[in-house]
């Protein structure tokens, strides 16, 4: 299944993909794509995407999971991308927050903060958690997956790394977390760990890559973070990036307004931002 949040933001209504990729209402039978409706997604896969109403018209697209409590990013996941930043591969995964105000749609804009010059961009594979986990160990850890999804983890570098605290404060600002336009459910994904993925601005391509490179992949890292805390339905991981981003060219080049930001997935939809600067 691909499911679907659509309609205004902070009013976004349960929709699924049928087999032509229209977007069918599901307000019917779930209030949301979130919470306890992400523990039981077979319910919904019962469901003849033909029987439900047809959404007329090209609505706005809202982040593809509701209720989020953690959205957690995974850094330096890729060797050459580590490369690229000028830091070594972590010896274990490096774990920072991304605050769930930065969540958005796939197609809102990047809001440039006020006073930055270094805001730049990261296509990410996302996964959802649909079942609690603690505790729980690589072979049982993809059942602990409601889907997959596009994240651009937008990203301030200067806030980030040239300012005194924690990642998170240059990872969480307005619109720095688009994410979806799809929830796309595990058994339309044969392999999290062999997609492809890219981005561009302006037309260019800036990142060519593939989850293949990953250096923790989805097992290990579910099983990994729920040994610190409980992953809970809903709530967001995003596993790194490959090389290409900004930071890394040489000279560095960062977003300004009125860029044009395209990114995707291999089966998992793509994305399209324009940037804005923040009032």
């Amino acid at each position: 299944m691909k499911l679907v949040r659509y309609g205004a933001r902070g009013a976004e209504k349960p929709g699924m993909l049928d087999a032509a990729g229209r977007l069918r209402d599901l307000s019917a039978h779930v209030p949301d794509i979130a919470g306890q409706v992400l523990t039981d997604l077979g319910r919904l896969a019962a469901i003849d995407p033909e029987t439900l109403p047809l959404v007329e018209g090209n609505p706005r697209l809202g982040a593809c999971v509701g209720g989020t409590g953690k959205f957690i990013c995974i850094g330096l996941n890729y060797s050459d991308h580590a490369a690229e930043s000028g830091m070594e591969v972590p010896p274990e995964p490096v774990i920072f927050a991304k605050y769930t105000s930065a969540i958005c749609g796939p197609d809102d804009p990047i809001l440039i903060p006020r006073g930055s010059e270094k805001t730049d961009w990261e296509v990410e594979l996302g996964f959802v958690i649909g079942k609690p986990a603690k505790y729980v160990t690589e072979a049982e850890a993809l059942n602990h997956v409601a889907g997959y999804c596009v994240i651009n983890d937008v990203s301030e570098r200067a806030y980030q790394t040239e300012r005194a605290g924690q990642w998170s404060k240059g990872k969480s600002s307005d619109n720095f977390g688009p994410t979806g336009p799809w929830l796309v459910t595990p058994d339309e994904v044969a392999n999290p760990n062999d997609l492809h993925m890219w981005l561009k601005v302006n037309g260019q391509t800036m990142q060519d890559g593939s989850t293949a490179t990953m250096v923790y992949q989805v097992p290990f890292l579910i099983s990994y973070l729920s040994q610190f805390f409980t992953l809970h339905p809903g709530d967001i991981i995003s596993t790194g990036t490959p090389p290409g981003v900004g930071l890394g060219m040489k000279p560095p080049r960062y977003l300004k307004a009125g860029d044009v930001v395209e990114l995707g997935i291999e089966g998992l939809g793509t994305q399209r931002q324009v940037c804005e600067n923040d009032a």
